[in-house]
């Protein structure tokens, strides 16, 4: 970052110049600086490790006062809160692919039994209906997409995971470019025991 006086003969300047510099203002200074633009924002490593984060905060709000308290010990371990305390473990389970759990005290369970999976493409979407043959102790479920047909999911293909509440369990992916779609799922359960992924589906996007 350059310091600058009198930028573009003016007293100040501010924006980008010919998408290769921009000027700045920092702490009261004019500055000039080379415009970085990241390499793959949207990286499929970036969209697994928020699908994980986005699960674990949508599925905390549902857990009752009892169950937070569970991770007291974790929390005051590392001096934080619960919720930290049950983000960072989880998060450490989802490096390995492994499935979050609800707290720290509970048995793995018995995994669900994965019926039906139906996938339905429309513009720039794809709507997911996962039938939940036998739910046992399910808490939720990965969907994962490529575009190249007989993949095994990894995490950099989870786009988004699914809260439990009833059967079917329907989700719509959206902000998809065009082109032929292949879909999978996974339930897991409130213990992190995982189902094996249901055959692709596919679907057109447009």
């Amino acid at each position: 970052m350059a310091l600058v006086t009198g930028p573009l003969l003016s007293l100040d300047a501010r924006g980008k110049v010919a998408g290769a510099i921009v000027f700045s203002n920092w702490k009261g200074r004019p500055t000039v600086r080379k415009l970085v633009t990241p390499s793959n924002p949207q990286s499929g490593a970036q969209t697994g490790q928020r699908a994980g984060m986005q699960f674990l905060s949508q599925a905390w709000a549902p857990l009752t006062a009892v169950q937070k308290a569970l991770w007291q010990d974790l929390a005051d371990e590392g001096q934080f809160s619960t919720f930290n305390a049950y983000v960072r473990f989880n998060l450490d389970r989802w490096v390995q692919f492994l499935d979050p759990i609800q707290d720290p005290t509970i048995a793995a369970g018995t995994i669900p039994t994965m019926g039906a999976l139906t996938v339905t493409g429309g513009v720039r979407q794809i709507t997911v209906s996962q039938v939940i043959t036998t739910a046992n102790q399910i808490w939720g479920m990965w969907i994962a997409s490529s575009l190249t047909t007989g993949f095994t999911p990894a995490k950099s293909d989870v786009d988004n995971g699914a809260i439990y509440a009833a059967s079917p369990i329907v989700f719509t992916l959206t902000g998809l470019a065009p082109g032929t779609y292949y879909v999978r799922t996974r339930g897991f359960t409130t213990g992190g025991a995982s189902t094996t992924w249901v055959a692709q589906q596919s679907a057109v996007v447009t």
